[in-house]
């Protein structure tokens, strides 16, 4: 699983959401940004979907798609 692009951007332009992010995963600010430039299957975890869920107002079908084997 993968981010699509509109919850990457919302990411990269919401500093509360990615402090949120950082301190779920228990990282810094700077992981979440490296992990949202590589969109890493670390931000596919339940705890920081809620926290994009909670912050972005998306459904899963707006924040994750299939990556392609």
């Amino acid at each position: 699983m993968a981010l699509t692009e509109t919850a990457l951007q919302l990411i990269k332009a919401n500093h509360k959401l990615r402090s949120r992010l950082a301190i779920a995963s228990g990282r810094t600010e700077y992981t979440i940004v490296r992990w949202v430039d590589n969109n890493d299957d670390n931000l596919t975890k339940a705890a920081l979907l809620q926290v994009i869920r909670e912050e972005t107002g998306l459904t899963d079908q707006e924040i994750l798609k299939e990556q392609a084997a």
